[in-house]
């Protein structure tokens, strides 16, 4: 059996990688049964970070989109993009699309209940937006966001909702979680802290660069736009948006990466055990 282990490990990533998998499951189980309040907490703080990261994003635009080429003003704010990411993994903020990959392996190995699962997506996702909310309520007061930045915000948010069909979004959203859920599959094989944050870096700037839908990212835009020019947004657009992106994002990070590598790496090791 150990020798079958080994052969079974060099092929596929193994119960290590299985285990950090089903160790954050539970922590993550745990936090919002237990430490509600902070399991929330964390989840605004994931959103607060993608929205201050938005805005820095667009300030690089703006900056730059007279001076240089727009595909390397383009390439710049991916990579700028990217740093949330980064911030989010390493403050242990609570991020909607990185969970649909954690809590597919748990339901796949029938380690948590699909209620709870259920659960845990709506307080995340509540808790990124309320977190947006916040960053962009607050930049209300003051003049960071430039009247060039709110033309391009609403140009953003036009492109994503009015002319981007529901299948469109849905698409783009597989893509957009594929590449950010890939990224921490390999990141987790990884030690060296530098080589980390690259590889999480890539798979964002991937996403990012080629333009497909991320429902955090394109609510914390909505939220955005709703404060600063409301009258330019077409709501039952930005609904179809959100709708189509979560469906693609868990189809992407959920069933295309989690529930793929948690039957790559099935020992049945977790046959026995079950979350409560």
């Amino acid at each position: 059996m150990n020798e079958k282990n080994v052969r079974w490990d060099k092929i596929f990533y193994g119960k290590d990688w299985v285990n950090q998998i089903v160790d954050t499951i539970k922590t993550k189980d745990i936090l919002q049964g237990v430490y509600f309040k902070r399991y929330i907490l964390r989840a605004i703080m994931a959103g607060f970070i993608i929205s201050i990261i938005t805005v820095f994003v667009l300030a690089i635009k703006m900056s730059l989109i007279s001076d240089i080429p727009l595909g390397v003003v383009n390439i710049i704010a991916a990579i700028a993009f990217s740093f949330a990411l980064v911030m989010i993994l390493f403050t242990n903020s609570e991020l909607l699309t990185s969970n649909f990959m954690y809590f597919t392996v748990g339901l796949y190995y029938r380690l948590i209940k699909p209620t709870r699962v259920a659960k845990i997506f709506l307080l995340c996702f509540v808790g990124n937006v309320v977190g947006a909310i916040l960053l962009f309520t607050l930049m209300l007061g003051t003049d960071v966001v430039t009247p060039d930045m709110k033309a391009e915000l609403v140009h953003i948010i036009d492109h994503k909702s009015v002319d981007s069909s529901f299948m469109s979004i849905l698409i783009k959203a597989i893509f957009a979680n594929f590449f950010i859920n890939i990224s921490l599959v390999i990141a987790m094989q990884i030690h060296d802290i530098f080589a980390k944050m690259f590889v999480m870096m890539f798979g964002v700037a991937i996403f990012a660069f080629m333009g497909y839908e991320h429902v955090v990212y394109d609510s914390c835009l909505f939220i955005a736009g709703l404060l600063f020019d409301p009258l330019a947004l077409s709501p039952l657009h930005l609904v179809k948006n959100i709708i189509a992106a979560g469906i693609g994002n868990y189809i992407g990070g959920g069933l295309i990466i989690g529930l793929f590598y948690a039957y790559l790496n099935d020992h049945h090791q977790f046959d026995k055990e079950r979350l409560n």
